[in-house]
């Protein structure tokens, strides 16, 4: 017999647990009737009314949504129509200039806040929702920028060029063969901007205005006073409704079987 080691299997586990039992505490606690959350106090759903009674909460989650859409759908125009351009470009600076629109990624975050609110500070722009939406589109465009270039890599040209053969203009060619390819790294691009803009604090706290608070902000000021577990509440609905989109995602990208057809009797 073979001998079977179970090393793997524990290692996967181990894993497992550390990700997954954080969130099913949070998760069990927002039903807690005690305001420490380390204390089971019993069932109760009074955190979940506190939740929905906190208007400035949802305020809060209000603004974090809107940010995170507008600035995952700007980062996708502008990181979109990078990648297309640079695979259209052949010069000798075209691995510089790549280089360079993936250095948001890899600077701090606490330096490219330093430098976004100098920037508004000197151009004289009010900080508000609108230094939040261009500060956080520029550092989510590199995440849309690299997927989309790593598809279009992969890319057979020959079905563009067979499409301008026929007579088709570059802009034609681009919408109906070239977009509907690259869509799904486009997506994929844009959810993970979507989650960088909703989870950032650390450049939101530098470009903020006082009538844009976002939910990671509140959350963050809210230490000093104590989290009460109404915030656990929150997280789980959050969490409930990523499953739920989550889920709505596999089902619409799942693929159609094309039917047999019939045979003749």
């Amino acid at each position: 017999m073979k001998n079977k080691t179970y090393l793997p299997n524990i290692y996967l586990g181990v894993i497992l647990l550390l990700m997954y039992v954080p969130i099913v505490l949070v998760i069990l606690y927002s039903f807690n009737e005690s305001k420490i959350s380390s204390v089971w106090d019993g069932f109760s759903l009074k955190w979940y009314e506190e939740l929905f009674r906190d208007r400035s909460l949802f305020e809060s989650l209000r603004n974090s949504i809107i940010l995170g859409v507008a600035s995952s759908c700007a980062a996708a125009v502008i990181g979109t129509l990078g990648a297309v351009g640079s695979s259209k470009v052949q010069m000798r600076g075209k691995g510089v200039m790549e280089y360079i629109s993936t250095l948001p990624i890899m600077i701090p975050e606490i330096i490219l806040g330093m430098v976004f609110m100098v920037f508004f500070s000197l151009i004289g722009l009010p900080f508000g929702m609108m230094t939040l939406i261009i500060a956080h589109t520029a550092f989510c465009i590199p995440y849309v920028f690299m997927l989309v270039k790593a598809r279009l890599v992969g890319l057979d040209k020959s079905l563009e060029e067979a499409a301008l053969d026929l007579g088709a203009s570059k802009i034609r060619a681009f919408f109906d063969i070239v977009l509907p390819l690259i869509a799904p790294a486009i997506a994929s691009g844009m959810l993970l901007a979507f989650a960088m803009s909703f989870d950032d604090v650390i450049i939101s706290v530098f470009v903020t205005g006082v009538d844009s608070n976002t939910l990671p902000l509140k959350i963050y000021s809210q230490l000093k006073t104590g989290v009460t577990p109404k915030i656990n509440a929150l997280c789980t609905l959050m969490f409930v409704a990523t499953i739920l989109l989550c889920g709505l995602s596999i089902l619409l990208g799942r693929e159609k079987k094309p039917k047999k057809p019939a045979e003749n009797v």
